[in-house]
């Protein structure tokens, strides 16, 4: 499964999940985790049908909030319910990486 994501991380400028289950999770957050270790900046989308990822999507900004997580890597996710709106998100994502403390 590495080489795959590899090869997708490669050859894509984004990456855009449809709900799913253990493996779909793992992907998105070793793409995820890859931002903190400064291996890409490529948002993720979460096709968000029915409402699937919206306790996922909580989860991230209690996360984001308790400083578990950066805004870089909370950033990347984005949600929408319609494809069309995705492609739009995507299109429009421009990275902001955390300001360096000192």
């Amino acid at each position: 499964m590495q080489d795959r994501i590899w090869k997708m991380l490669d050859n894509s400028d984004a990456f855009i999940a449809l709900p799913g289950g253990i493996g779909t999770l793992d992907e998105n957050f070793q793409i995820a985790s890859w931002v903190q270790l400064n291996i890409h900046q490529k948002p993720i989308g979460l096709l968000n049908v029915d409402g699937f990822f919206n306790k996922l999507l909580s989860f991230l900004d209690q996360a984001r909030e308790k400083n578990f997580i950066p805004h870089s890597a909370r950033q990347i996710f984005i949600s929408t319910s319609t494809a069309e709106e995705m492609i739009d998100k995507l299109e429009d994502f421009v990275y902001k990486p955390d300001p360096i403390a000192v």
